[in-house]
């Protein structure tokens, strides 16, 4: 695997380390292409259980998406209460709408504390960790959403299924 883009301790995973097939994505959840990874990586997952390693990280185009990065924060400040992977895929699901007064809602519906969600997200807690993760992206090339790579190769086809099944099919024994 690439080092650049080798799994750290603190990453957001599904899966296992030792998966045949590592998929890293720079996401941004604001991203109607970030979106479509979305849908796509869930079916490769159910498709191919443990053989897949699932790696999400932050790369909110602020210029482009106003919410990008307040999304990516409160992402961050539901998986401090356990539950990123359930806001990770709630912020897809509803992210036509999102916005900072659905913060609430969500942190309600996911069965999260109200109050330390939304002081999480108020305060900006999570601010550096989301920085940081977006520099280390932009540190090795990343410049658009969604950027995949596949077992520490940049992924250079389209984001739908058919173009991530076509291209993680060569790593499957």
């Amino acid at each position: 695997m690439n080092p650049s883009v080798s799994i750290h301790p603190d990453d957001h995973m599904k899966g296992s380390r030792d998966a045949a097939i590592v998929l890293v994505e720079y996401g941004d959840y604001q991203c109607p292409y970030c979106r479509q990874a979305h849908a796509a990586v869930k079916d490769l997952q159910r498709r191919l259980g443990d053989q897949l390693c699932f790696v999400y990280r932050h790369f909110p185009l602020t210029g482009k998406h106003p919410y990008a990065e307040l999304a990516a924060e409160t992402a961050e400040a539901a998986g401090d209460q356990g539950r990123f992977w359930d806001m990770h895929d709630a912020l897809f699901e509803l992210q036509p709408q999102f916005g900072p007064e659905l913060i609430p809602a969500l942190a309600k519906r996911l069965d999260l504390s109200v109050e330390a969600l939304c002081d999480d997200v108020l305060t900006r807690r999570f601010q550096a960790r989301v920085e940081r993760i977006a520099a280390g992206g932009t540190h090795i090339g990343v410049e658009e959403t969604p950027t995949l790579f596949i077992n520490g190769e940049r992924h250079a086809g389209d984001s739908d299924e058919l173009s991530l099944v076509s291209a993680i099919m060569r790593f499957v024994a």
